[in-house]
């Protein structure tokens, strides 16, 4: 019988490249999308050697039209069908929107709800109708707050989930948010934030994160928030009073903006 396959968006680093090795160790064939050809050719040997599965490469950007369509064209292909897909890529911006550059706006639409959207778009259908498939877009808790862009994306994400997931009740096709807090990866530092203050109870670990949504998503569950001290800040952020909510997202991300 021949192994399911699983796309991972942003899979060379963080929580992607943890969702990655943690379903190449389950016997999924894995095709990987990221920008660095190099990390994608590391991945791709080590996976395959070390689990005995076919990695397939796709070097793509998503903030851009061709790298969008190369993944759509991926998903379309009914003979290599994807019974995963883990919609991970993402980044940040580190500055007000007031001053921030409109193209990284842009380019944070592109990556965040429009690439997500679309793929989800091309490979829903082919999931139905074959009542089988997984989907996990990994969303944040910040879509609870008021934190710039970056939480008003990954609203869009946690929200469409949920209508989705809604949609497909009855079915076998599972369709899944994953809403963690502050998790040790490349991202903060690669939006050069300010993270140092951050107490250490407050860090979550990728493999527990990632662990924690695949057996949320196989339970049917649409939401998970790994980690307990984010399931109390995720209740508070969503029934405490918005003004509040507000000056807490704000200032949360004040405290992340590097002072260089």
């Amino acid at each position: 019988m021949t192994s399911p396959t699983a796309l991972v968006t942003g899979a060379t680093a963080g929580i992607g490249e943890t969702f990655a090795e943690y379903l190449a160790e389950k016997k999924y064939n894995l095709v990987i999308v990221a920008r660095d050809q190099a990390r994608l050719d590391e991945r791709a040997t080590r996976w395959s050697t070390q689990y005995g599965i076919d990695v397939e490469i796709i070097r793509a950007d998503l903030s851009t039209q061709e790298g969008i369509s190369k993944v759509e064209s991926r998903l379309r292909d009914d003979a290599r069908p994807i019974e995963v897909l883990i919609n991970n890529a993402g980044f940040g911006i580190n500055k007000s929107f007031l001053v921030s550059p409109l193209d990284s706006e842009n380019e944070l639409l592109e990556v965040l709800v429009r690439a997500p959207m679309r793929f989800m778009h091309v490979v829903l259908p082919q999931m139905k109708a074959r009542n089988s498939g997984t989907i996990i877009n990994v969303s944040s808790v910040a879509g609870w707050i008021a934190g710039g862009t970056y939480s008003a994306a990954k609203s869009y994400l946690t929200v469409l989930t949920e209508s989705l997931h809604t949609e497909l009740r009855g079915t076998k096709v599972r369709v899944h948010a994953l809403c963690p807090g502050f998790t040790r990866t490349e991202f903060h530092q690669r939006g050069q934030m300010k993270m140092s203050g951050l107490p250490s109870f407050m860090w979550l670990n990728a493999r527990e994160v990632v662990d924690a949504a695949w057996k949320s998503a196989g339970r049917g569950e649409v939401i998970s928030v790994p980690g307990f001290q984010y399931k109390i800040l995720s209740f508070l952020s969503q029934y405490a009073p918005r003004p509040l909510v507000r000056k807490l997202g704000m200032n949360v991300r004040v405290r992340q903006r590097s002072k260089k």
